[in-house]
């Protein structure tokens, strides 16, 4: 194995926003303290995203309406297969569930907290929105979770990085919104007014708070790297979460949310889909091996699917 030294260094491709850097920044951490290697072995490189274009931000443009799959990791996945890059660092909540052909991600972090948070400089969670209240985010699955739950609520776009939604709520654009526990804790923001949102009342995103590391397929050296800091239970946990995922062809476009953990040497799987504008909601939960975990994901897709029929998301 070729470590990584001051001369030639380990080159992490993020994107650039403050949470994706926290993230590539853990990372070097874990590599360095697991073989003892300096800081200076290692360059960070911004690399900017459709999804982090500034226009379109401000424009607060539906995700939809700019793209879908890969809006937050095709130029970083692209610099890789180039060689301009080493490895990247995913939050796994943004990938595809295919990589391009040549790359692999098979590298994943301890997973962060799993929960939403629900923020509100005046509000102790969703039970306080009183009628009429108006709630911004981005998140399609947040928007039919919460219209599910209070179809009074009025529901605006709200796009940005953690820093930028909360100026956002701070200048009165909505009464609350949500962020995730996750990167509230790995920006270490302690003053956020903000309330953790159980799983039994608002189920997360597919893959909330677990890093991926991608790497190139033939490069032996990065796959030994990292090889030392993978996390196994996350990976377990994530091959349920994410086949559940690929079987209800997921995208930015589709309401969809899920969880599996660990529950005394089994795997326990919940899973959701929404109608878009939150009119119905379907549910299901799965116990089983935790090595069939990919299994019960595509037999828990093939189901809801089944109970949805056609039309379900609103555009097929």
């Amino acid at each position: 194995m070729t470590r990584p030294t001051p001369e030639n260094p380990l080159k992490i491709g993020t994107r650039g926003s403050p949470l994706a850097l926290a993230q590539a920044h853990e990372t070097r951490e874990r590599i360095a303290a697991e073989f003892g290697l300096p800081q200076q072995a290692f360059e960070v490189v911004v690399i900017k995203t459709t999804g982090d274009d500034a226009a379109l931000i401000a424009a607060d443009r539906p995700l939809k309406e700019i793209g879908n799959k890969g809006l937050f990791t095709k130029e970083i996945e692209e610099a890789l297969l180039a060689g301009a890059i080493d490895i990247a660092v995913h939050s796994m909540k943004d990938m595809p569930t295919e990589q391009p052909k040549g790359l692999l991600l098979d590298c994943y972090l301890p997973r962060e907290d799993v929960r939403d948070a629900f923020v509100s400089p005046a509000l102790g969670g969703i039970g306080d929105l009183p009628e009429g209240a108006v709630v911004g985010t981005s998140s399609l699955r947040r928007r039919a979770q919460l219209l599910h739950r209070r179809p009074d609520l009025t529901v605006v776009e709200f796009r940005g990085n953690v820093q930028t939604r909360l100026r956002k709520l701070g200048e009165g654009v909505a009464q609350a919104t949500f962020l995730a526990m996750a990167g509230l804790n790995r920006l270490d923001i302690p003053d956020v007014p903000m309330v953790a949102v159980s799983p039994d009342e608002m189920l997360p995103a597919i893959a909330q708070g677990a890093i991926g590391i991608e790497r190139r397929g033939d490069d032996g050296s990065v796959a030994e790297l990292l090889e030392a800091i993978h996390d196994a239970e996350t990976a377990k946990r994530l091959a349920a979460e994410r086949a559940l995922l690929a079987a209800l062809d997921g995208s930015c476009e589709t309401p969809i949310a899920g969880l599996a953990e660990m529950e005394g040497g089994n795997l326990r799987l919940r899973g959701q889909i929404l109608r878009p504008d939150g009119s119905e909601a379907l549910f299901d939960e799965a116990t089983g091996a935790v090595e069939d975990g990919a299994e019960m994901g595509r037999v828990m897709a093939a189901a809801l699917l089944d109970r949805a029929g056609a039309g379900f998301f609103g555009w097929r």
